[in-house]
């Protein structure tokens, strides 16, 4: 994200995404074409309407008019998820303009409304989102229960249909060793810890995206305020290693921290996880103030950019792995040339 937000030297950003059904309609896994595209036009003439305008400047993209590259984009910049991108039958999205809101439509569940805010801002992002729910739902028919709640496709989104979520860079207590700890604590309290792309993605580059495991039970607000409490006590936990990492192993970490900003300025071959772990180390030595001139928001950018759907589209040329590297790496070279300097030590 390009905006900086509150404490966003660890987290990088903050979404809560809201799932929804239509009554009498069944689940887009289970609809023909022709009920797919009767809810598509039904929603998309909600996103049309006066209320929703009151929030923002929207524009509503159809699936099926995206070659497969642009919807590779959309999900690199986590605007869509891969499983609305892959099977796009009745799908569109209704995106803001500055991209902090994505109604999915005929994703998993009909609806999807999710808001992305930067830095640690999970409570403004809820607010936003429980907004855009009420004018949906004044226009819809939900499918909600009494005694379950707003109905799902998958029975683990039953209930409130909320996911509420923050991808935290934790390079710190990677390097101290307390992740793993800190990780299995996060298990025991509800919570699950996923890569950066959601469930199945691996965490590269020490991003680690939270959220809430449990949508039956807990009312909306228990649910953020949870998350936010734990997340609250990891950033202590994050910033207590660094403290410690600059006291006790501060010329070991700048070493490290080099040895990788010189890698990525100079080296002619970059695969994707070698870039990710080499910009999470730079991005540390960024914020520990090792490293002058090069902005979080570089770093920010260069991690998104540096995916392969973002790669062949800023080339303008389709590529095969080995080609890729190559432009990563010169296309980080670029970003980064001329920028730095070492500082403190």
């Amino acid at each position: 994200m390009k905006h900086d937000g509150p404490d966003s030297d660890i987290v990088i950003s903050s979404r809560v995404r809201l799932a929804r059904n239509l009554r009498r309609h069944p689940f887009p896994m289970l609809a023909t074409s022709s009920q797919s595209e009767e809810v598509m036009k039904q929603l998309i003439e909600i996103g049309k309407s006066d209320q929703l305008a009151q929030v923002g400047k929207f524009e509503t993209i159809v699936l099926s008019d995206l070659n497969e590259l642009e919807r590779r984009v959309l999900v690199e910049k986590h605007l869509i998820s891969p499983n609305l991108a892959n099977d796009s039958r009745g799908g569109a999205v209704i995106l803001s303009d500055n991209e902090s809101v994505s109604i999915m439509i005929n994703e998993e569940d009909h609806l999807r409304i999710q808001c992305l805010y930067p830095g640690f801002q999970v409570q403004e992002a809820w607010g936003l989102a429980g907004r855009i729910d009420n004018i949906f739902e004044e226009k819809a028919e939900y499918a909600f229960d009494e005694k379950f709640g707003y109905l799902t496709t998958c029975p683990t989104n039953v209930g409130t249909g909320i996911r509420a979520s923050v991808m935290m860079h934790l390079p710190a207590l990677v390097l101290t060793q307390q992740i793993n700890r800190i990780l299995s604590a996060i298990t025991q309290v509800g919570l699950a810890v996923r890569g950066q792309y959601g469930e199945g993605s691996e965490a590269l580059g020490n991003l680690f995206q939270i959220s809430n495991q449990i949508t039956l039970g807990q009312s909306e607000t228990e649910i953020i305020d949870n998350l936010y409490g734990v997340a609250k006590q990891i950033i202590e936990h994050e910033r207590a290693a660094r403290s410690r990492l600059l006291t006790e192993s501060r010329l070991k970490v700048e070493d490290r921290i080099k040895r990788s900003y010189g890698i990525l300025k100079y080296a002619a071959i970059m695969d994707s996880k070698e870039a990710s772990q080499r910009l999470s180390d730079v991005r540390l030595g960024v914020d520990l103030g090792l490293l002058q001139e090069v902005t979080p928001t570089v770093m920010n950018e260069l991690m998104v950019m540096t995916q392969p759907g973002f790669l062949q589209q800023t080339f303008k040329e389709k590529m095969n792995p080995e080609t890729r590297d190559v432009r990563r790496a010169e296309l980080i070279r670029k970003q980064l040339r001329g920028q730095t300097e070492f500082g403190g030590a």
